[in-house]
């Protein structure tokens, strides 16, 4: 799995000019999530059991949003507690709609993990995956922004 993942391309654009060799100016707790983001997202890929798929998914797509918030540092004002997804659409307006997307799918991951595996069918599984791909690729460059 390890050297799977040293295959995997980096969703992080690790640039930010035609000079490939220069580091990211990302901190490390940004770029540690990301990580785990990808991790998550390439045991989904290999997971069996469509609900682990699903789950797995959501798990990177959470992570990588975590990461856009870490990225843009701000502090909470409010004493309330809020969900990842809705401080995701306040502080980076652009993955709006993702945020919407996957506060959405929460609760059908929480069923099924619950038990509620009708739910979650392999095509929803898939769909999922592939949306969290393309997620993580979205907030890498949100992150990547951010740290210009």
């Amino acid at each position: 799995m390890a050297a799977v993942a040293a295959l995997t391309p980096s969703v992080v654009p690790w640039h930010d000019s035609p000079n490939y060799d220069r580091p990211h100016p990302c901190p490390p707790s940004v770029r540690n999530r990301l990580e785990k983001a990808r991790r998550d997202l390439l045991d989904a890929e290999y997971a069996t059991h469509p609900v682990d798929r699903y789950a797995q998914a959501h798990l990177a797509a959470l992570r990588a949003a975590a990461a856009v918030l870490t990225a843009r540092g701000r502090s909470r004002k409010s004493a309330r507690p809020t969900s990842v997804w809705a401080r995701l659409a306040t502080v980076a307006p652009e993955l709006a709609e993702w945020s919407s997307f996957f506060a959405a799918v929460s609760a059908t991951r929480a069923a099924a993990e619950a038990g509620v595996h009708r739910l979650v069918t392999d095509r929803h599984a898939d769909a999922l995956v592939r949306q969290a791909g393309e997620f993580l690729t979205l907030a890498g460059h949100a992150v990547a922004r951010t740290s210009r």
